[in-house]
């Protein structure tokens, strides 16, 4: 084959020089627009750190099939003079929710707390625990 040829073919193809760093030229600026969301990803995860934390850690949970109810013992670690909110929620063998509360919990100096509720269900539950808690 010719260089001719091989000219007019690379040319037919697209392996020209023009082409080669026009390509060259897109990868590095795909890079950088990499780089820079991932910078921008960093620093925001990074600046998302400051809220307050609050964790719920279920303690055990008492059947009470005559009242068709569950109390539930959980313990609460939420940062001292923050209100929150916990949904309580019995489920049953299915782990279908058969009932559920929401308790508010006003702020207290004390971060670690222990809290007990009663939850009253529509069918025979299994077990109570606690869904989630967040600030107020």
């Amino acid at each position: 084959m010719s260089s001719e040829q091989a000219t007019a073919l690379d040319q037919r193809y697209g392996r020209t020089r023009r082409n080669r760093s026009r390509d060259r030229l897109l990868l590095i600026v795909a890079g950088v627009v990499a780089a820079l969301v991932l910078v921008a990803w960093v620093v925001w995860a990074g600046l998302d750190g400051s809220k307050p934390q609050v964790q719920a850690f279920d303690l055990g949970h008492e059947l009470l099939p005559d009242e068709r109810a569950v109390e539930v013992t959980w313990q609460l670690s939420v940062p001292a003079g923050n209100d929150t909110a916990c949904i309580v929620q019995a489920l049953n063998e299915d782990f279908t929710v058969v009932g559920w509360k929401v308790v508010e919990i006003p702020a207290s100096d004390r971060p670690l707390r222990t809290f007990t509720e009663r939850v009253r269900t529509a069918q025979e539950a299994n077990t109570g625990l606690i869904s989630e808690c967040w600030l107020t």
